[in-house]
C-alpha cells in the first residue's frame, strides 16, 4: 500500500509573535544557524551550558553501533544535583520550586532548599533499604510533591525509576514491577480524584500478592507509603513503612555522587501491540540536556520571573520531562496540581492560573476541546492575564481548537507552541520557537534546532513539499531512547527495521509537509483510512468537524464498506452552548454536508453519531480501536485502560 496520505484540509491563518515577546525570547534564529553548521557541536554546547558536569565529557556522540547511541559517554554528572543542589549553591535556595495545589484546596510552597533537603533524606532512606546503583524502584503516586521527590531521590543514588500512572490497575502495576524487577515500591495510601480518595496502597498489595495463579511477586522487598488520602490500608510491618515516619528521621546529609552520562535514569512503559508493555529506557546526560534545552527555548522559561505549569501526570513522559526534570534543571518555579480539571467546579484550572499568576501553560488538546464543550463563559470568569505562552502536547491539535485556545485562554495575542514528540524521543522534537516562528493553527511546524526530521514514502524517499507520508527522524538525538528494557531485538524491530537501509527512526506517525515545508501531523498511520483508493487522515476530517460551530470534539474511524473499501464514520460531541440555542435533530446531516464542503465529497462521513463522551485513556488519548469495533458492529474489545469504562456501553446503545 502506498504511504502517500491525501491532503484535503486547507489552513491559511498566520500569527506572528508579538514584538514585545520576540524582543525578550530565549530562543533565537541564531540557534538554527549554529545547529545547521555543526549539529553535534551544538548539542555539546547545550549540554555544557545548561548542566553541571562533575567530569566534563570529551566525546559527544558514539553512533558506531546503531541503533544504540551513546551521548557524552565519558562525562559524569548527577541528575538530582543538576535539578536541586546547584541552584541552592548558586544562592537560589529560597526560590519556590513547587507551588502545590491539592484537589480539595490545600496548598504547599516548597523552595529549592526544602526540596533538596527532602530528596537527600529520601535518598538516605532508600540506601538504608538496600537500594543502590542500577536497582529499579517502582513509583505509584498521585500528583503530590513526594512524587517529584521520589523520582529525584532514585536518580540521586544512581538507581532507575519506573513510574506507573496512579490510574493503572493492580494487574498493570504487577506486569511493570515484574518486567523491571523492582526491589522497592513507593506509593501512597490514596490520592484525590474527582472529589474522592482513589486508593493506591490496596492496588499495590493486590499487585504483590498472587495474581491469577502467577504466585506472589518475588523481587519487591519493601513498600514506602506516603499518607495522603487518610483511607484505611492493610499493613505488613515486615515490608511496609510510612514515609512520614522514615523520611523526617533520616539524615539530611547526602552527597550526590556522579554517574556516567549513559547511566540509566528511568524505564517508562508504553502499551505494546502484542499486549506486553514496552519498557522504554532513557539514560541521564543526553536526556537531561535536551529536556532542559527544550523547556528553556520552546516554553521560553525565564526562571527568575515565570510561573510555569505543565498539567501532565508524572505517570506519562510529559510529566517526567516537563514537570520533574526540565523545569527543575532550569531552576523554574512551577505549579503542581493533584486533581482533575473539573473538580470541584469546571473552572478549577483557570482558578489555579489566576491564583498563582501562571505565565506558561502546557496542556493537551483533549483538555482544550473539553473546555470548548463547556463554553467560553467559564474561563472568562477568571483573570488569565498573567499568561504569556500557551503550549499543546499529546496529539495533533485541530486548527479551531488552537484558535479557541489562543483567543479565549490567551487573550487573542498569546503565542502557542504545538509540540510533537513521544515517550521514545524523550523530549520535544518539532515545535515553533515562540519568539521567532509565524505560527499556523494545527501545525507542529519545524524541527527544533539540532533535530533532523523528514517525511518520506515507503521506500524512505523525501515526499517533497505539499505531500504527505511517514514521519521519520534521520539523525540520532540526545534524549532518544536507548532501547526497550530487556529486549534489544524488539527495540530494533519496532523502531528501526522499516528503514534499516537508511538508518531512520520510524514510530508510526503520518505527516505532511505544506508548501513552506512545515510539518502537519496526521495521526497514527494505523488510523489512516483507505476510501475508494484515497488515503485519508482521521486528523484532517476531525479538524473539519471541530471547525463547525456546533462541535466541541470529534473522533473519526474507518469502517469496512463493501463499496468503498472503507467508509468514514464519525463520533461527535456537541458544545453545550450550541445545544442551549439549537435542537440536535438533523445535525448529523448538516455535519456530513459541512465536511463535504470543507474538504471534499470523498471525505464526507457515511455515518455521524452524536455522543455525550468519547472513549479516552486516563492520559486523554481517544481509543479509536473501540469506536471501530462499534462502527463495524463487533463486540467491543478490552476497555480496562479507559478513564471511564462505562462510556463504550453508552456509545454502543446510542449507535444501535
Amino acid at each position: 500500500m502506498s504511504s502517500q496520505i491525501d491532503h484535503l484540509l486547507s489552513e491559511t491563518r498566520r500569527f506572528a509573535p508579538p514584538a514585545t515577546f520576540a524582543a525578550e525570547a530565549v530562543g533565537t534564529a541564531e540557534l538554527y544557524e549554529r545547529a545547521a553548521a555543526d549539529r553535534e557541536g551544538f548539542w555539546a554546547d547545550q549540554a555544557r551550558d545548561l548542566l553541571h558536569w562533575h567530569t566534563p565529557f570529551t566525546q559527544v556522540l558514539d553512533w558506531s553501533n546503531p541503533p544504540f547511541a551513546e551521548w557524552f559517554a565519558d562525562g559524569e554528572l548527577n541528575v538530582a544535583y543538576n535539578c536541586l543542589d546547584r541552584h541552592v549553591e548558586a544562592g537560589n535556595g529560597e526560590r519556590v520550586a513547587l507551588l502545590w495545589e491539592g484537589e480539595p484546596g490545600e496548598e504547599r510552597r516548597i523552595t529549592y532548599a526544602e526540596l533538596t533537603d527532602e530528596v537527600k533524606r529520601v535518598a538516605n532512606v532508600l540506601e538504608g533499604l538496600g537500594i543502590g546503583h542500577g536497582d529499579r524502584v517502582a513509583i505509584y503516586l498521585p500528583m503530590i510533591p513526594e512524587a517529584v521527590a521520589a523520582m529525584l531521590a532514585v536518580a540521586r543514588i544512581g538507581a532507575i525509576h519506573s513510574v506507573v500512572f496512579g490510574g493503572f490497575s493492580a494487574d498493570s502495576l504487577r506486569a511493570r514491577i515484574d518486567d523491571a524487577g523492582a526491589k522497592l515500591v513507593i506509593t501512597a495510601d490514596g490520592g484525590y480524584r474527582k472529589g474522592k480518595v482513589s486508593p493506591l496502597k490496596p492496588a499495590v498489595d493486590m499487585a504483590l500478592a498472587d495474581r491469577n495463579g502467577s504466585g506472589e511477586q518475588e523481587t519487591v522487598e519493601h513498600v514506602l507509603v506516603v499518607r495522603r488520602g487518610g483511607n484505611d490500608v492493610e499493613w505488613n510491618p515486615e515490608r511496609d513503612l510510612w514515609w512520614h515516619e522514615a523520611v523526617p528521621a533520616a539524615s539530611a546529609d547526602h552527597e550526590a555522587r556522579p554517574f556516567p552520562a549513559e547511566n540509566p535514569l528511568f524505564i517508562l512503559y508504553t502499551s505494546g501491540t502484542t499486549g506486553k508493555p514496552k519498557g522504554i529506557l532513557h539514560t541521564s546526560g543526553g536526556y537531561l540536556a535536551q529536556a532542559a534545552f527544550t523547556n528553556r527555548v520552546v516554553h521560553d522559561v525565564h526562571p527568575e520571573s515565570d510561573v510555569y505549569w505543565c498539567t501532565a501526570d508524572i505517570g506519562w513522559i510529559t510529566g517526567h520531562t516537563y514537570v520533574t526534570y526540565g523545569p527543575l534543571a532550569n531552576g523554574a518555579t512551577q505549579v503542581l496540581y493533584e486533581g482533575t480539571p473539573d473538580t470541584p467546579h469546571p473552572g478549577r484550572w483557570w482558578e489555579v492560573i489566576q491564583k498563582y499568576g501562571v505565565s506558561i501553560f502546557y496542556t493537551a488538546p483533549t483538555a482544550i476541546r473539553s473546555f470548548m464543550k463547556i463554553g467560553r463563559e467559564v474561563p472568562q470568569r477568571f483573570d488569565l492575564s498573567s499568561l504569556r505562552l500557551l503550549g499543546s502536547v499529546g496529539e495533533p491539535i485541530n486548527p479551531e481548537a488552537w484558535v479557541w485556545y489562543r483567543n479565549i485562554i490567551g487573550g487573542e495575542s498569546t503565542p502557542i507552541v504545538d509540540t510533537w514528540w513521544q515517550t521514545e524521543t524523550g523530549a520535544i522534537m518539532i515545535s515553533a520557537l515562540p519568539g521567532i516562528t509565524e505560527t499556523k493553527p494545527g501545525s507542529a511546524q519545524v524541527p527544533i534546532p539540532g533535530i533532523a526530521i523528514d517525511v518520506v514514502d515507503d521506500s524512505g524517499e523525501h515526499v517533497g513539499n505539499g505531500n504527505g507520508g511517514l514521519l521519520v527522524i534521520t539523525e540520532p538525538w540526545p534524549s532518544m531512547l536507548r532501547g526497550i528494557w530487556g529486549d534489544p531485538e524488539r527495540y530494533k524491530e519496532t523502531y528501526w527495521d522499516k528503514f534499516a537501509d537508511k538508518g531512520y527512526y520510524f514510530a508510526g506517525d503520518g505527516a505532511r509537509l505544506d508548501e513552506d515545508g512545515d510539518v502537519w501531523l496526521l495521526g497514527r498511520v494505523d488510523d489512516v483510512m483507505n476510501v475508494s483508493g484515497h488515503r485519508l487522515s482521521t486528523a484532517e476530517i476531525e479538524s473539519a468537524l471541530v471547525a463547525h460551530e456546533s462541535t466541541a470534539e470529534a473522533a473519526v474511524v474507518g469502517a469496512a464498506d463493501e463499496t468503498t473499501g472503507q467508509a468514514v464514520v464519525a463520533f461527535v460531541i456537541i458544545k453545550q452552548s450550541f445545544l442551549k440555542a439549537h435542537e440536535p435533530e438533523g445535525l448529523a446531516g448538516t455535519l456530513r454536508t459541512w465536511v463535504g464542503e470543507q474538504i471534499g465529497a470523498i471525505a464526507r462521513p457515511r455515518d455521524i453519531y452524536i455522543v455525550g463522551e468519547l472513549p479516552k485513556t486516563r492520559s486523554g488519548k481517544i481509543m479509536r480501536r473501540l469506536l471501530r469495533d462499534v462502527a463495524e458492529g463487533r463486540e467491543v474489545g478490552d476497555t480496562t485502560t479507559l478513564a471511564d469504562t462505562a462510556v463504550m456501553s453508552v456509545i454502543s446503545k446510542q449507535v444501535k
